[in-house]
């Protein structure tokens, strides 16, 4: 993944929030009482979460808000796009089990890449929040946050939506697949 610059021109920044602004007015279920211009005010003081949503949006995350923490005054953005998004599949878990393969490494992996955009992988209970959203990787999976425990034995843990029920999955930390790759979460 190449590194990029962490700010955004201003036309690059209009351009992020009317999509960003078109995707909340289409979607008000996720955000019931929830209004945009307080929403694009956070993203607007917050150049380098707008450029981590930008991002989000540039991997095919299509990043919408579905909260709001009102303790510490903060959105929160998830990954909606239908499927896992298409810019961040093909990854393993973390640096370690990338590593670990002896042959055909990734380019990276899902930490990894999370880390370069600014963002966190949902948790296996954030992931299920989502899916009372809408249906989701209907077709994909997607890699979530593994406990530790889990992970210090080679294990990961991904989850998807098949027969209208959310499955959570395990597989070695170093496996990636077409059809997997990661939604993240940002706080602005």
């Amino acid at each position: 993944m190449t590194n990029r610059k962490k700010e955004l021109s201003r036309e690059e920044q209009e351009e992020i929030l009317r999509t960003l602004k078109d995707r909340f007015e289409k979607n008000m279920n996720r955000h019931q009482d929830m209004e945009w211009a307080r929403v694009q005010g956070k993203l607007e003081s917050s150049p380098e979460k707008l450029w981590s949503i930008n991002e989000m949006e540039r991997t095919g995350g299509e990043p919408d808000v579905v909260g709001y923490d009102k303790k510490k005054d903060e959105y929160i953005f998830y990954d909606c796009a239908a499927e896992s998004p298409k810019g961040r599949r093909s990854v393993c878990y973390d640096q370690e089990a990338r590593e670990s393969r002896k042959k055909h490494q990734p380019e990276t992996s899902a930490m990894e890449m999370a880390t370069a955009l600014g963002i966190e992988l949902l948790t296996e209970e954030q992931y299920r929040e989502l899916q009372k959203l809408g249906n989701f990787d209907l077709k994909t999976s997607s890699w979530v946050q593994t406990p530790a425990n889990i992970r210090e034995l080679g294990g990961a843990i991904f989850c998807d939506r098949r027969y209208n029920t959310v499955f959570v999955y395990h597989n070695g930390a170093e496996s990636y697949y077409a059809a997997r790759g990661f939604r993240g979460s940002l706080k602005v």
